[in-house]
C-alpha cells in the first residue's frame, strides 16, 4: 500500500471530521478536548523536570558565595545573616547584609542595596504586608520597604522573602562574610529507595493520562461505524473504510493537539497563580525538555491512528446502510493473563534488590514490569465487566435500563473507567510504599512537645539581661508557662596539667526549681539549692569526668576563661578572674532529656546560690508552652524574640522530622496525582457526555413513551456506577498485589493493609461528581426535538 493512498484516505476522514455536519464536528470536538487535556498534563510533566532544575539554579544564584574565605574587610564585603521565621503556615526567608566598604555588590532581584534600617521584599510578601492578616508579621519586620525583589532573586512568585541592610552584624552574630553571590553546592546522588519511589510515582501518574487519551480518540465511535457503512455502499472496500476512520480520529488529535497546546500555555502563564502543596514557577521556569516534548507531539496523532485500526479489526461494515460487529464471542482472558505475568516476571526478580545504601535501581526492568502490570490490569476490566454485567438482570426500570446497555456496549463503559482503574491500582501501590518508607525516611527527634512547643534563645550581656528576657517571653500574650534558664560555663581555675591545651570546661544553668528540674531529676528544690548533674554518656554525651573535672561539689570554678585562646578578646590586664565556689552541699543527680530531648550536663543553680552579673557571656534560653486558645501564639513569641534581638533564634519543637529528599519528592507525587485525578474527572466527565450525545435519540425516544426523566436520570448513574465498582474492586486487588512486591524488592513490609480506602472514598466520590455534572446534558437531550432525523 502506498503511501500516498495513506495519505488521501486519512485526508479524506479528516475532512469527514470537520465537515461532516454537527454531530461530526462535535465528535471531533469532544474527542479534542479529551486529548486535549491529556497532552497538556503530559506537556507539564515534561517540564517539572527543568521546573525543579530552574528553582535549583534560582536558588544557588542568590545564595552568597563561600567558596572564598574572606579574613578582613574589604571594599566590596559584606557580613550576612541567613534569617527563616515562620507565619502562620507559611515561611518567610530573610537575608540581612552589613556593607564593610563602599563598593558591595547588590544582592540578586534588586535595583540597589536598601538603605540601613530599609528593605527590598517580594511581591508575595509586600502584598501580605499590606494585608490586615500581615500585622503581626509587619511588627516582626521592622524595616521600610523601599524596593521590590524580582524574579532573579526569588525561586517562585509566591516566596515570601525580604533582603535587609542591618548596622548589627558583627563578628559575634553573622553567618560569614562575602564578596559576591553565587554559590553552587554538589548534588548529593539519590537514595536507591527514593529512585524506586520517584519511578513508580512517574509510570502511575503517566499512564492513566496515556489511556484517557487512547480512549479519546474512539469517542463517537457507533455514529462514525453508520457513517462508514455509507462508504461501503459507495464502492470503498473495508481496508479503505478503516483508513478513513483513522482519518477522523487523526483530525481530532491533531485538534487535540493544538488544544493541549493551548491548554498548557494558558496554564503556563499560570504558574506563579497556584500553589499546590508549597510548590509555584514562573513561567519562564516551565518548559518541557525538547525530546519528550516531540516524543508526546508525535505520539498522540500516530496512536490515534493505531488505536482506531485496531477498534475496527473486529467490526463488519456491509454496504446495506448498516454496521455488523462480527459474530459475539466471549472476550478471551488468557492474553490478558499474559501481560500480567510478563509485568511480574519483570518485577519478581526484583524481589530484595533495592537496598538503602545503594543510589541506583535497575531502571528499565522497573518501569517495563510496573508498566505491563498496569495495563495489563486494565485490559482485564472489559473481560470483569462483561461476565458480570451478563449476570445482572432482575430490578428497577432504572437498574434494567443501564444493565441492558452495559450488556450491549460493556466495552464503552469499561474503557471510559479504564484511566480510574490504572489511577487507582497506582495510587493505592504508592500509599503503601509511602506509609512503608516514610519510617525509614522520617527520625524520631526526641523532643517532647506536650512540655514545650517552641525555643528561643537571645544573647544577653549580662545575667540581669538574661532574667529580663525570659520575663518578657513569659509575659507574651498566648504564653502558657516557659522553662527559662541563663546558660554560661564555668571553667577549672588554676594553671594547665599536663597535656591540657585547654582548661576543663562544662556549663552552668541558672533558673527557678521548676526550670531546672527539667534538665535533671531533683529529689528536692528551693531557692538556694545547686546541682551537678551527670548524663553518664547518653546520646554521645562525655563521660562523667569531663564535668567533674571542672565542677564538682565544693569546687571553687572560675566565671571567665582563665587561659583564653590568643584568637579571642583578653581581659584588661589586672583584671581578677570572677570565681565563685559550688556549695559543699550541692548534690549530684542524673540528667533527663529537657523538652528539646537532649540530655544536657554541667551546674544547675537556682538565683539565690550565685550572682549572675558575674556571668560571662550568657545566654537566654525560653522553652515555651503556648496556650491552645490563642491561635497565634506562636507568632507572637516569634515576634517578642524578633524584637529583643533580630539575631535571635526561635525553634519550634517537632516529635518527627522527615528526610529533606524524601519530603520534596512526596510534595512532587502530591502534585502529579492532585494533577492526575482531576484529568481522571475530566476524562470521565468528557466519556459520559460522548456516550450520552449518541443516545440522544434513544433517551429522546424513551421520554416520549413515557419513561420517567427521574428513572433515566438513575440508570446514567447506575452505568457510571457499575464499571466503577467493579474497576475499584480489581484496582484494590492489583494495586495491593503490586504494593506488596514493590515493597519486597526494598526488603519492606506492609504497614497497613487498608491503604486503599481512601483511593476507593475517591473513586466513589467520581461517581458523584460525574452524575451531578451530566445532568444538566441529560436532561437537555431527553426533549422531543431529539427525535428530529436528516
Amino acid at each position: 500500500m502506498s503511501l500516498a493512498t495513506w495519505a488521501r484516505d486519512l485526508g479524506l476522514g479528516a475532512r469527514f471530521a470537520v465537515t461532516g455536519g454537527r454531530p461530526g464536528l462535535l465528535r471531533t470536538l469532544l474527542t479534542a478536548t479529551g486529548v486535549g487535556f491529556g497532552v497538556a498534563l503530559l506537556l507539564l510533566a515534561v517540564s517539572l523536570p527543568n521546573m525543579l532544575f530552574q528553582r535549583e539554579v534560582r536558588e544557588s544564584v542568590r545564595a552568597v558565595d563561600g567558596s572564598e574565605q574572606i579574613d578582613s574587610p574589604r571594599a566590596d564585603s559584606f557580613l550576612h545573616l541567613g534569617q527563616t521565621t515562620a507565619y502562620g503556615d507559611d515561611v518567610v526567608t530573610g537575608l540581612l547584609v552589613t556593607p564593610e566598604g563602599a563598593a558591595p555588590p547588590v544582592p540578586p532581584g534588586t535595583a540597589r542595596l536598601p538603605g540601613v534600617g530599609e528593605m527590598a521584599v517580594s511581591p508575595a510578601l509586600r502584598e501580605l504586608l499590606d494585608s490586615p492578616e500581615g500585622a503581626l508579621l509587619r511588627e516582626r519586620l521592622p524595616y521600610e520597604v523601599t524596593g521590590t525583589i524580582g524574579p532573579a532573586g526569588l525561586i517562585g512568585p509566591a516566596e515570601l522573602r525580604y533582603v535587609a541592610r542591618v548596622d548589627f552584624l558583627t563578628a559575634e552574630n553573622f553567618d560569614g562574610r562575602g564578596t559576591r553571590y553565587g554559590w553552587s553546592v554538589p548534588e548529593e546522588p539519590m537514595n536507591a529507595f527514593l529512585i524506586l519511589l520517584v519511578i513508580v510515582a512517574c509510570v502511575v501518574l503517566l499512564l492513566p493520562v496515556l489511556v484517557f487519551i487512547a480512549t479519546a480518540v474512539r469517542f463517537g465511535g457507533e455514529q462514525r461505524d453508520r457513517r462508514l457503512a455509507a462508504l461501503r455502499l459507495v464502492g470503498a472496500d473495508t481496508a479503505t473504510t478503516r483508513r478513513i476512520a483513522a482519518g477522523e480520529s487523526l483530525a481530532g488529535a491533531l485538534l487535540g493537539l493544538l488544544t493541549g497546546l493551548g491548554l498548557f500555555a494558558v496554564a503556563r502563564q499560570f504558574a506563579g497563580a497556584f500553589t499546590i502543596w508549597d510548590v509555584n514557577a514562573f513561567p519562564s521556569d516551565v518548559v518541557p525538555l525538547p525530546a519528550l516534548a516531540v516524543l508526546v507531539l508525535a505520539a498522540v496523532p500516530v496512536s490515534s491512528v493505531v488505536v482506531t485500526l485496531f477498534a475496527l479489526r473486529g467490526v463488519a461494515i456491509e454496504p446495506l446502510g448498516v454496521v455488523r460487529v462480527s459474530t459475539p464471542r466471549r472476550r478471551r482472558l488468557w492474553w490478558r493473563l499474559a501481560i500480567l505475568a510478563a509485568g511480574a516476571a519483570l518485577l519478581v526478580p526484583l524481589v530484595g534488590q533495592v537496598q538503602v545504601t545503594e543510589t541506583s535501581v535497575d531502571g528499565v526492568s522497573l518501569v517495563a514490569g510496573t508498566t505491563l502490570a498496569l495495563i495489563g490490569l486494565t485490559t482485564l476490566l472489559p473481560w470483569l465487566v462483561e461476565a458480570c454485567v451478563k449476570r445482572l438482570h432482575a430490578g428497577p426500570v432504572a437498574w434494567q435500563l443501564a444493565v441492558r446497555r452495559l450488556q450491549l456496549s460493556s466495552g464503552t463503559a469499561a474503557r471510559a473507567v479504564s484511566g480510574i482503574v490504572v489511577a487507582a491500582t497506582g495510587a493505592i501501590a504508592l500509599q503503601m510504599l509511602f506509609q512503608s518508607m516514610e519510617q525509614d525516611f522520617t527520625q524520631v527527634t526526641g523532643e517532647d512537645t506536650s512540655r514545650a512547643q517552641i525555643t528561643v534563645g537571645v544573647d544577653a550581656e549580662n545575667g540581669e539581661e538574661a532574667r529580663g528576657i525570659i520575663d518578657r517571653v513569659a509575659r507574651t500574650e498566648g504564653v502558657a508557662g516557659v522553662i527559662g534558664v541563663t546558660q554560661s560555663n564555668v571553667w577549672r581555675p588554676g594553671p594547665l596539667k599536663g597535656a591540657e591545651e585547654f582548661a576543663p570546661m562544662t556549663s552552668i544553668r541558672v533558673g527557678d526549681c521548676a526550670s531546672l528540674g527539667e534538665f535533671a531529676t531533683l529529689p528536692s528544690c528551693r531557692d538556694g539549692d545547686v546541682f551537678v548533674f551527670l548524663a553518664h554518656g547518653a546520646q554521645g554525651s562525655p563521660d562523667d569526668s569531663h564535668v567533674t573535672r571542672a565542677a564538682r561539689p565544693g569546687a571553687t570554678v572560675a566565671l571567665r576563661d582563665p587561659h583564653p585562646h590568643p584568637s579571642e578578646p583578653q581581659p584588661p590586664k589586672g583584671t581578677p578572674l570572677p570565681q565563685w565556689r559550688i556549695p559543699a552541699t550541692a548534690r549530684v543527680v542524673d540528667s533527663r532529656p529537657d523538652p528539646t530531648g537532649m540530655y544536657e550536663y554541667g551546674v544547675l543553680a537556682t538565683p539565690s546560690a550565685i550572682d549572675t552579673g558575674l556571668l560571662h557571656e550568657p545566654d537566654a534560653q525560653a522553652m515555651v508552652r503556648l496556650d491552645p486558645a490563642v491561635p497565634d501564639a506562636a507568632d507572637r513569641v516569634r515576634n517578642t524574640a524578633a524584637a529583643i534581638d533580630p539575631t535571635s533564634w526561635v525553634r519550634e519543637l517537632q516529635d518527627t522530622q522527615r528526610d529533606a529528599a524524601f519530603s520534596s519528592v512526596r510534595t512532587g507525587i502530591l502534585v502529579g496525582s492532585t494533577l492526575t485525578m482531576l484529568l481522571v474527572a475530566a476524562s470521565l466527565l468528557v466519556s459520559t457526555l460522548e456516550q450520552l450525545k449518541d443516545r440522544k435519540r434513544l433517551l429522546s425516544s424513551l421520554v416520549a413513551f413515557g419513561t420517567r426523566r427521574s428513572t433515566l436520570s438513575w440508570s446514567v448513574l447506575w452505568q457510571t456506577a457499575v464499571p466503577i465498582v467493579l474497576g475499584l474492586v480489581l484496582a484494590v486487588g492489583g494495586g495491593l498485589a503490586l504494593g506488596v512486591v514493590l515493597l519486597k524488592m526494598g526488603g519492606q513490609g506492609v504497614q497497613d493493609w487498608w491503604a486503599f480506602l481512601p483511593v476507593v472514598g475517591i473513586g466513589l466520590g467520581l461517581i458523584a461528581a460525574v452524575t451531578l455534572l451530566s445532568m444538566p446534558v441529560l436532561w437537555r437531550l431527553m426533549k422531543a426535538d431529539g427525535l428530529r432525523t436528516e
